[in-house]
């Protein structure tokens, strides 16, 4: 919102400057956006009286001039304008001068004559349109000397553009903003003069009526002016207008624009005439009807919108903007001034679903106060009598069934200094209320504050709060910190964690990617999921971008599966990717389960064996203990029988494998993927980051190797799972060396070979102690898995 500050300083006594108010504004919690001061770029041009003009001695078009411009010497300027005589006052743009477009002026010599400065036209003070003046400005003979220019023609004027918050409605006028300055700067406002006399040749009650049909009108008023003289406004009131960027139209036009601004209470004025019947009701639109507003525009109406009606025909929509039917004309000769309090919800969607956002509509939307209406509809008669412009015929219709009582709140000022931090007096709380209107009395260490009904955002104790603590001065609490912060900064141990395993991630060759949390409810078909599948139990958002963000995942595969794509239809030859996200599971409770996850895809010169040993770095970077693989053949996002599921313990922590060829094809990828999504919560939970020290073993250690034959559908996890069992302590390590399938072994079996470390902590193993454990294991290999020495 745009205030001028000569429009504020009409209600508060100023004696800063307008960037210091801005500041100040800001520190209290009237944020500025923007100071925009005209003539600011016009420096050091001065009021100068003409003492004595001469011709130049080698220039017939050129005169040499004396000027007096409040220093003790005169200043010589030659010039080749002709317009001025002796005695004139015009605009001097001394030595070292700026001037609009950036030019400077300085001294220097005409045909050999010394001339310091220049005198100006309206148009090198940037006031005239270029071509349209000739010769130099001449000022009124009663134009003080040595005057900034600025100053003498009102170049220094300043507009604050300020960004009031939803919740403030009472802001949005120049008297709000004069509370606010007032309230900051401790001292004292003035309203509006809104006292006027009636005549009462007649009365309201005998001219209109007005019935309110439907309660988003919260309160209607009005008032009829007779023997009203129709012409442009006076120029005080237009420059005001035209300072906070209103376009003057004519005299009641512009009273209701100037009132709205003022103190931000919308109004309406209707030619009578237009009026049928004598007859205003504020009701629904009907379906499908036409109406014909102000900008001249045809809309179709429904029957959400709220209309004003003559009995007949709509004439307004109610809150947004008049009817071309109703406007104030040349000739209208009897006003009625309409000042009302309509639903601020109805009122923003009706004016979106028109397209129609006015100064009005803005304000309306915010819930305004509905006894603003009653001053407003004074002001609005008072600038009328002001104006000689009309006679205000005796009485108001006032309807305003629900009225609104002011709340009282009871905060005890000792909780408020201990929220706060800081140690303020109640008698100082009550003296910062008061600034604000918020009337406060005391009732032992409570403040019992009386809240105006134009204070709509103020409803607990924390508000109050709020208000002492901008009134006295964010910058005057002192720092200090919840016995909860870790005052030593840094990163937790779930971001140090989350670094370990970007840059493990990193270093294995993939490139980390992000994706939204909120994906399509189609995804789920994407990847195969069963209509059964408690994956499609999902949160859906109230407010989506679209479908295609319509809900929080609970999988990360699809968002992974898309930046494959992305990058296979690209044309790039391999990706190896990873992202760190979270899905969002529903529980019986009021929010989700939030899981963090990692999910790491690839494909291109890459298969499963690639895409285990990444986890395996992984897991081996967070030192987690028992994990094991088992083979996964029913998820339908994989491929069966190259598919496995993580397990550290018995729980399951996520699943890897080949991505199932019909869900790349949907993805347009005709390659093999390769998908492992792990739940980084569980791995955390059993990371063990922490290292301990290990002393070099002090005896030496065995190493036997042997090579099995086994049946192809048994795992070389299980076989190792046998000889770790089986040889206990003594077994240091296991190490896999070689499979082997061909011509020597039978059809449906396979040779591994492995390499077994023996090794006692205490002692030297002998070869009785080893081969005694070396055949238990193989004993065990032949009864548990039927494997065969080689």
């Amino acid at each position: 919102m745009k205030v001028p500050f000569t429009w504020l300083k009409d209600y508060v006594d100023i004696d800063i400057n307008v960037k210091d108010l801005a500041d100040k504004l800001t520190l209290s919690g009237s944020k500025v956006e923007e100071v925009i001061t005209t003539g600011d770029e016009i420096q050091n041009v001065v009021t100068g009286k003409l003492m004595k003009i001469e011709p130049h001695p080698d220039a017939d078009k050129l005169v040499i001039c004396q000027l007096d411009v409040g220093k003790e010497e005169p200043v010589q300027i030659v010039t080749g304008a002709n317009n001025m005589k002796e005695e004139d006052i015009v605009p001097v743009a001394l030595h070292g001068a700026i001037l609009t477009n950036g030019l400077k002026i300085k001294k220097g010599k005409l045909r050999g004559i010394v001339s310091n400065g220049m005198m100006c036209s309206e148009e090198e003070l940037g006031i005239a349109e270029e071509g349209t003046v000739q010769g130099l400005m001449i000022l009124p003979e009663n134009t003080p000397i040595g005057k900034d220019i600025k100053e003498v023609l009102g170049l220094d004027r300043a507009v604050i553009d300020f960004e009031i918050t939803s919740n403030r409605p009472d802001c949005m006028s120049i008297v709000g903003i004069a509370r606010e300055t007032a309230a900051t700067l401790g001292i004292e406002y003035k309203i509006p003069n809104i006292d006027y006399k009636t005549s009462n040749k007649e009365n309201i009650k005998d001219l209109i009526k007005v019935e309110v049909k439907d309660p988003l009108c919260k309160r209607y008023m009005a008032r009829v002016i007779k023997n009203v003289e129709i012409k442009p406004s006076p120029s005080w009131m237009q420059e005001r207008l035209l300072e906070a960027g209103v376009r003057p139209i004519n005299n009641i036009v512009d009273i209701t624009n100037f009132v709205m601004l003022e103190l931000g209470q919308p109004m309406h004025a209707f030619d009578m005439r237009e009026i049928k019947s004598n007859s205003i009701v504020i009701d629904r639109a009907k379906a499908e009807e036409k109406f014909i507003t102000l900008d001249e525009v045809e809309r179709v109406l429904d029957e959400s919108i709220l209309t004003i009606r003559d009995g007949e025909k709509a004439v307004a929509l109610a809150g947004i903007m008049g009817g071309l039917n109703s406007e104030i004309k040349e000739d209208t000769k009897s006003v009625i001034f309409e000042c009302a309090n309509f639903d601020g919800t109805n009122i923003r969607v009706n004016s979106k679903k028109l397209g129609i956002r006015t100064e009005s509509s803005s304000r309306f939307e915010k819930d305004i106060d509905p006894d603003l209406v009653q001053m407003a509809l004074d002001r609005a008669c008072n600038l009328v009598e002001e104006l000689k412009i009309g006679e205000i015929i005796e009485g108001t219709i006032d309807k305003y069934e629900s009225k609104i009582e002011p709340k009282r709140l009871e905060v005890d000022y000792n909780w408020i200094n201990k929220f706060l931090g800081i140690s303020l007096s109640k008698e100082s709380m009550k003296e910062y209320l008061d600034r604000l209107e918020l009337k406060t009395s005391f009732n032992g260490d409570m403040l019992v504050i009386d809240v105006p009904t134009f204070r709509i955002d103020i409803n607990i104790k924390e508000d109050i709060a709020e208000e002492i603590a901008r009134i006295y001065g964010y910058n005057n609490i002192p720092t200090t910190f919840s016995e909860t912060v870790n005052l030593k900064g840094g990163k937790n141990e779930k971001q140090h964690l989350d670094d370990k395993v970007i840059s493990t991630l990193l270093s294995s060759g993939l490139n980390q990617s992000i994706s939204y949390s909120f994906v399509s409810p189609k995804v789920f078909d994407s990847i195969n999921i069963p209509m059964e599948s408690s994956l499609r139990d999902v949160i859906s958002i109230k407010n989506p971008l679209g479908e295609d963000y319509s809900i929080m995942r609970t999988t990360t595969i699809p968002s992974m599966m898309e930046s494959l794509s992305r990058n296979y239809v690209r044309n790039n030859e391999e990706a190896r990717l990873f992202e760190i996200g979270k899905v969002y599971i529903k529980t019986d409770k009021e929010l989700p389960e939030e899981r963090n996850i990692l999910v790491v895809g690839m494909y291109g010169n890459a298969d499963y064996l690639n895409l285990k040993g990444v986890i395996e770095n992984l897991i081996e970077t967070l030192d987690v203990d028992k994990t094991h693989y088992e083979r996964q053949k029913e998820n339908p996002t994989f491929h069966p029988g190259k598919t496995a599921d993580l397990f550290i313990h018995k729980e399951c922590a996520g699943i890897l494998g080949e991505v199932h060829p019909d869900i790349c094809e949907r993805y347009d990828i005709d390659t093999e993927c390769y998908i492992a999504e792990v739940n980084l919560d569980l791995l955390y939970k059993n990371s063990n980051v922490i290292k301990s020290y290990k002393p070099l073993p002090k005896f030496p250690a065995v190493t036997r190797d042997i090579a099995l034959l086994v049946e192809d559908t048994i795992l070389v996890q299980e076989i190792e799972a046998v000889i770790k069992k089986t040889g206990g302590s003594l077994v240091e390590s296991v190490k896999l060396f070689d499979v082997y399938k061909g011509k020597q072994i039978p059809e449906g079996k396979k040779s591994v070979a492995y390499a077994i470390v023996y090794r006692a902590e205490g002692k030297t193993l002998t070869d009785s102690e080893v081969n005694k454990v070396h055949d238990k294991i193989l004993r065990s290999l032949e009864y548990k898995l039927g494997c065969q020495l080689r």
